[in-house]
């Protein structure tokens, strides 16, 4: 069988909405064989959301879209899915499944597509690459689109970079999340947005964290999001109180996202774990290195 490991993606990274994202060391598995014909999906790890077992299914929605861009017929296929990223939580969940099933057909028809090929496809599907890419090519990764092509760079993360996962017990639907943004916005929001992420790209590659603080800054989504967080605002006050150098609202959320010097992450594990306690919701605080590989193929 052909075994995928796809890592969860934090997206929408302070100013960075649509566009910037960085993958993470928590991972989907992702079993796959060729059938004579027809469809078999086992689900070895159960979530709170029911995953399909038939062809409503999004991997195998995706390996169908594959298959008819390259003209190619359908075969009959046996996944396997073993899934450890929350679903519905902003960690790139919906990413991880449609990476992991071009990824899988494109094994199966013999590797007619470069990661690059794949990248294109996904960002088509997903509407924006910033969940995307990082799932393909690992760290962090800033892109852009438009209707014909999308275009990326990849940055190398500072290796003392760590990020604090603070996933409540309730989800939030993106479409939700994006229902509470308005129509349009300020220039001067736009401009505040414009050279936050240009410093937050600029700071990322010459290792300056220190700018992270202003950096990670935003008007575009986080102040509209918030009222869908309970605590949010309070629970990033309480963070960077314990030394996290910049905090943000992971993808549509409902996960929170505080970035934190390595040698400051078990302290600042203890500290805000304690203080999340206090909390409804049930907040659970997980340390998590960058993913700098992407995700990976091997045959068993």
């Amino acid at each position: 069988m052909i075994h995928i490991r796809i890592p969860a993606t934090s997206a929408n990274m302070g100013p960075g909405f649509d566009c910037i994202g960085v993958a993470l060391e928590l991972y989907n598995h992702l079993w796959v064989e060729e059938m004579p014909e027809g469809l078999t999906i086992d689900v070895k790890r159960k979530q709170e959301i029911e995953i399909p077992t038939d062809e409503s299914n999004l991997i195998y929605q995706t390996m169908k879209y594959f298959y008819d861009q390259k003209g190619l017929a359908m075969p009959g296929v046996h996944l396997i899915q073993e899934d450890y990223i929350p679903m519905v939580r902003g960690l790139g969940s919906s990413a991880a499944c449609i990476v992991g099933g071009l990824i899988a057909a494109n094994e199966l028809a013999g590797r007619p597509c470069d990661k690059e090929e794949l990248a294109q496809m996904a960002a088509k599907l997903e509407g924006h690459p910033d969940n995307s890419n990082p799932a393909i090519f690992g760290s962090m990764v800033v892109g852009a689109q438009n209707e014909d092509k999308m275009m990326h760079v990849r940055l190398a993360l500072p290796e003392d970079l760590v990020f604090a996962t603070m996933v409540p017990s309730f989800p939030v639907s993106t479409a939700k999340a994006r229902g509470v943004l308005p129509d349009g916005y300020s220039r001067g929001e736009v401009v505040f947005n414009v050279s936050r992420g240009a410093l937050l790209v600029a700071s990322i590659m010459s290792g300056k964290l220190e700018n992270l603080s202003m950096a990670m800054e935003d008007k575009i989504h986080q102040p509209y999001r918030s009222q869908l967080i309970p605590n949010m605002e309070q629970i990033f006050e309480q963070a960077k109180g314990h030394g996290a150098l910049a905090c943000y609202l992971s993808g549509a959320g409902s996960t929170l996202m505080a970035m934190v010097k390595k040698e400051l992450a078990e302290q600042f594990q203890k500290e805000m774990s304690c203080y999340l306690q206090t909390l409804p919701d049930h907040w659970e605080l997980t340390l998590l290195k960058a993913d700098l590989e992407g995700a990976k193929v091997k045959t068993e």
